[in-house]
């Protein structure tokens, strides 16, 4: 069921009956609010998140132990790489 199913289901017309549960069948049992919740968690946006749109995608050559210490670091090294080099041109200005 996919997200958008799920939040369709949650807005019932509130001009319909209620619906009666019998106490029969567990698959027609009405979801609870707790269970709603739980299948909205589960059917979240698939795909990669946004992202903030202000970086640009560049190739650069890098020695291999500096990569290896970086990716050894586990995910978020690419993202540390650009933390070091924003620190080094705090400390060294780049000169027009």
């Amino acid at each position: 069921m996919s997200r958008k199913d799920v939040i369709k289901a949650l807005k019932v017309s509130e001009r319909e009956a209620p619906y009666v549960w019998d106490g029969h069948d567990e698959d027609e049992r009405p979801a609870t609010p707790e269970e709603l919740a739980h299948g909205l968690a589960l059917a979240r946006k698939r795909g990669r998140p946004a992202g903030s749109g202000v970086k640009e995608q560049v190739a650069i050559r890098l020695d291999k132990d500096i990569l290896e210490a970086f990716r050894a670091q586990g995910q978020g090294w690419q993202t540390r790489i650009n933390q070091a080099l924003r620190c080094y041109l705090t400390e060294h200005p780049a000169q027009p």
